[in-house]
């Protein structure tokens, strides 16, 4: 009897977060995974705890740092020489540096670029072109909701995930007479390490504003992946707040968004998991942006 195909899906930044979340359910899923991420002892742990969600599949770990030149070509030799072929690839590794940009450290912020721009191109540009030639392959690269607004004090953050998006809107449209297909992801403020790496503990988002849970960004992405869609914003109020954000000048987003990452008057604690709207709630808020600008797209 022959063997069923055994599909492939290689995430980057697996270990933690909405990374680790993906995985989990791409495992449930039947996926065979290859786990991306720089610490050899997270990746076998997470390793193994996928497997016993899933018996069907097996798993593959690459140690490597996506932060340096040329790690993301390793990546894809690697998996060459495993012989396996990615169906899924989730590029989800990325991070910030919160403060001044004429503050900040230069060295740190090219190393993000090089993380969050070229590795993430890089393993895109690889792996879709064997998407192409076969005709069948889907790709998720975790944008953000600053990949459309300017964002002080995350400057270099936000400019990488700008270009992502736009990346991903291109090679829609270069790819759309195909079968393969790509899907950015543009989650708001999530409870992950982000704000602890980016040195953004203090700042009025960590600390006073409520954030979606890693759970519940994956399962919206997960799902919009597999329905091939080509943008999901997670949460009912991230949603509304890009509708917002459409109506509003770059100069007021930009001082809405430099309220939010200032430092945080707050001496101790972190916001909560975000609330969801009750459905009245929603009503209200549909109908103040309706009243506002009578042609928007409900959230709802």
């Amino acid at each position: 009897m022959k063997n069923e195909y055994q599909k492939h899906a290689l995430v980057t930044g697996a270990t933690s977060g909405i990374g680790y979340e993906l995985a989990k359910l791409l495992a449930k899923d039947n996926y065979s995974l290859v786990l991306v991420a720089r610490n050899r002892e997270n990746l076998e742990e997470t390793a193994r705890e996928l497997q016993e969600l899933s018996q069907n599949i097996h798993t593959h770990i690459i140690d490597i740092d996506l932060f340096e030149p040329g790690a993301a070509q390793r990546v894809y030799n690697k998996t060459q020489e495993l012989g396996v072929r990615i169906d899924v690839l989730v590029n989800n590794a990325g991070q910030g540096e919160w403060g001044l940009f004429s503050n900040t450290d230069l060295e740190r912020e090219i190393a993000i670029v090089q993380l969050n721009v070229v590795a993430s191109m890089t393993l895109t540009k690889l792996y879709l072109k064997e998407m192409l030639e076969r005709n069948s392959g889907k790709i998720l690269q975790l944008a953000s909701s600053v990949s459309k607004t300017p964002a002080p004090y995350l400057s270099v953050y936000a400019a990488t995930k700008a270009f992502v998006l736009s990346l991903v809107e291109a090679l829609q449209k270069e790819i759309e007479n195909s079968d393969v297909t790509i899907t950015a992801l543009q989650p708001g403020a999530t409870d992950t390490d982000f704000f602890h790496k980016a040195k953004a503990e203090n700042t009025v988002t960590y600390k006073e504003a409520s954030m979606y849970t890693p759970e519940e960004v994956a399962k919206a992405g997960f799902e919009g992946l597999m329905k091939g869609e080509a943008t999901v914003v997670p949460g009912f109020m991230n949603k509304t707040q890009g509708i917002l954000n459409s109506l509003m000048s770059d100069d007021a987003v930009a001082d809405s968004m430099e309220k939010q990452m200032q430092p945080s008057k707050k001496t101790e604690g972190k916001s909560e998991s975000k609330h969801e709207p009750s459905q009245r709630e929603r009503q209200k808020i549909n109908s103040t942006i309706g009243s506002v600008h009578g042609d928007y797209e409900r959230v709802i």
